[in-house]
């Protein structure tokens, strides 16, 4: 076998498992900490000492991850073509 074969199987074998990893992640917890927030929840007011609500995880602190949104999209997609 030849150096470049043992690295495209070697690169291919990873990325299947990295992604495999991945959905059974979004399987199990399909929800992550909002990036905004931090999944705190509030941001700091620009003026004064107060919060408010993060309006991105509209107070949540969660986001949907986007291999969850991705199998919510197309299990959609899918439901709607088979009806």
């Amino acid at each position: 076998m030849d150096p470049v074969t043992l690295l495209a199987i070697t690169t291919t074998t990873i990325a299947l498992i990295v992604a495999f990893r991945y959905g059974i992640a979004c399987w199990i917890r399909p929800f992550g900490t909002c990036r905004k927030c931090e999944g705190r929840r509030h941001l700091p007011n620009r003026i004064g000492r107060g919060t408010h609500e993060c309006r991105r995880c509209k107070g949540t602190g969660l986001r949907l991850r986007w291999g969850r949104h991705l199998f919510n999209f197309v299990r959609r997609l899918h439901s709607d073509g088979t009806r």
